[in-house]
């Protein structure tokens, strides 16, 4: 048998195969990683998106979109409220702002004013631990996402809470501007929008400037989500307040307990959708 004949018998011999035994069957293709956390209906749909299926892989990546902006909404949602109570308690608790820096600004400068010195370095330090809580917030961000980050702000209000009557008022006041700082770092942006927590006047400027470029006709609707930080801080601030109200100090465990549960929830979320979180 010559050399050169040996590829034409290999190639015989695998005809022969194919003809007895049947073609080779599909290799089924592996199913999305994410497709677990669809709903079932969602799922079947979802699988029927495979190139060559009757639906189309951009309509696959829709509904994925759609369900990883809907958690996203959620977490931004819970948060705020979190963010809602925790500063309704500190204000009604301390006679200060925990978040709203702008009011601690003003309130600081008008303490120099008036002459309170000590007033004043007391709201400018608050200032201060606002940044640093923020800085924090990132560098856990960073290396643990957003549920090293609740985990981070559950710590901090519970040694707030913990504190009780023997807490000192200015650190007390100190250790939940810290926490609201560290907080906003959970969530920056849903699905490359920018998005706020601790403060809303940013979500509502956003808010309004979408709504004028709709009504021109130049803008999507992507700037109705922007409300739904100011909901869920309206709708903290008020159960926050109900709660000092009727337990007087002892309603930080309130918030510090919610941090907890949050980050909980969060450690469900997949990592490729919590990672689109934190600022890139």
């Amino acid at each position: 048998m010559s050399a050169h004949k040996l590829p034409q018998i290999l190639q015989d011999v695998a005809n022969i195969r194919i003809a007895v035994s049947g073609p080779r069957p599909a290799t089924k293709m592996r199913e999305s990683r994410h497709d677990v956390f669809l709903s079932p209906a969602t799922r079947t749909k979802a699988r029927q998106t495979r190139p060559g299926n009757s639906m189309t892989f951009q309509r696959r990546r829709r509904i994925i979109t759609r369900q990883r902006t809907g958690t996203a909404l959620l977490v931004v949602a819970l948060i705020s409220f979190l963010a809602g109570m925790t500063d309704a308690i500190g204000l009604l608790t301390v006679g200060d702002f925990v978040s709203f820096m702008s009011g601690n600004t003003t309130r600081a400068a008008t303490a120099l004013a008036d002459g309170s010195i000590l007033r004043a370095l007391v709201l400018l330090g608050s200032l201060a631990v606002f940044v640093i809580g923020n800085a924090m917030g990132t560098i856990v961000a960073s290396r643990f996402r957003a549920v090293g980050v609740l985990c981070s702000v559950a710590v901090i209000l519970t040694v707030a809470a913990a504190g009780g009557d023997h807490l000192p008022n200015v650190p007390r006041f100190y250790l939940i501007v810290l926490a609201m700082g560290v907080v906003n770092a959970s969530v920056e942006h849903i699905e490359g929008l920018p998005i706020g927590l601790t403060y809303v006047t940013g979500a509502l400027s956003r808010f309004g400037r979408g709504l004028g470029r709709w009504i021109i006709g130049t803008g999507n609707i992507q700037w109705t989500m922007q409300i739904v930080p100011w909901v869920g801080m309206l709708a903290g601030a008020v159960v926050g307040a109900l709660l000092e109200y009727r337990f007087g100090q002892a309603s930080l465990w309130a918030p510090a307990i919610l941090a907890g549960l949050l980050c909980i929830l969060v450690l469900m979320i997949p990592g490729r959708w919590s990672r689109r979180y934190a600022q890139r």
